[in-house]
């Protein structure tokens, strides 16, 4: 058992770091709101600290899952960073999704002071996290990334380790690349459905056995057909996870064009007001016949 610090307790880092002290490791946990932070110790049990530096002043290992790139560089590198107080040899993990440009500076960062990093981004969602069951893509050195799955295991299912500082970054982009393009595809068919009158549920029965099922199609179906949106990722994060993606193509000279296509799609959801609905709410900017 280790003494792990906890940094962002949000809807995926809260349930993620209940796993852990439920594991039986020793937790401290830092939130910007400290509120949140007393609720989780309330519930979980542990201590709360009143900045990313102290919490980790004592951890052999100290995760984040945090919001964007200006939040992950608060709690490393800023003047009460966990970088700060970090001991050499310690292992710093960050499931937040940011850029694979910030991935690598704390890699980087982290190897001056002596100092493992992994970026960590996961996917599943909230259930996921909630369950347990969440898929982590890694980018780090071997080792760093061999320790990190000790720990990690408590609420993943899948661990795999993609490459070097940044990769994981990288690899969690292509997972949002697949599943924008799979909604806008879902949502288009489900309206068409609709125009053609078709019984959806007679729909979904027949083709959700074949070439066209996925775990889209099987968690937001029926959602979306009952113009429902609250049920994971919402569209702001994913358009912040779009911009990552084309961000990053810019670099290495990739083409998005139906990503670039997409990311607008979902800032038509978001003038419509759909900003806090999950990403599914793309159906939305498609009229019913």
């Amino acid at each position: 058992m280790a003494h792990i610090a906890f940094i962002g307790l949000g809807v995926m880092g809260g349930p993620i770091a209940g796993h852990l002290a439920k594991a039986g490791h020793q937790m401290t946990v830092y939130n910007r709101s400290i509120g949140k932070a007393k609720s989780w110790a309330e519930t979980y049990g542990g201590a709360v600290a009143v900045s990313p530096a102290k919490a980790a002043e004592y951890a052999d290992i100290v995760i984040s899952c945090v919001g964007t790139d200006d939040d992950l560089a608060q709690v490393t590198l800023g003047r009460d960073g966990a970088f700060r107080a970090m001991k050499p040899g310690g292992l710093y993990i960050d499931h937040t999704t940011v850029s694979a440009r910030i991935a690598r500076q704390l890699y980087v960062e982290g190897e001056s002071r002596g100092l493992y990093f992994v970026d960590a981004p996961v996917t599943g969602g909230q259930a996921g996290a909630e369950k347990g069951t969440l898929a982590v893509m890694c980018g780090g050195s071997q080792p760093a990334v061999d320790a990190a799955k000790i720990v990690m295991q408590a609420y993943t299912t899948r661990i795999v380790h993609v490459g070097k500082a940044g990769a994981g970054q990288t690899a969690k982009m292509v997972n949002q690349i697949c599943i924008g393009g799979v909604v806008q595809g879902l949502a288009e068919a489900l309206r068409f459905a609709q125009a053609a009158e078709l019984n959806l549920d007679k729909v979904f029965e027949a083709i959700s056995g074949g070439a066209a099922q996925s775990w889209q199609m099987d968690n937001y179906w029926r959602t979306m057909a009952a113009d429902s949106f609250d049920f994971g990722f919402a569209v702001d994060w994913m358009r912040k996870d779009l911009g990552l993606a084309l961000e990053e193509a810019r670099a290495n000279g990739a083409t998005l064009p139906v990503t670039a296509l997409i990311d607008q799609f979902y800032a038509d959801v978001q003038a419509m007001g759909g900003h806090r609905q999950d990403t599914s709410a793309l159906v939305r900017r498609i009229t019913r016949a």
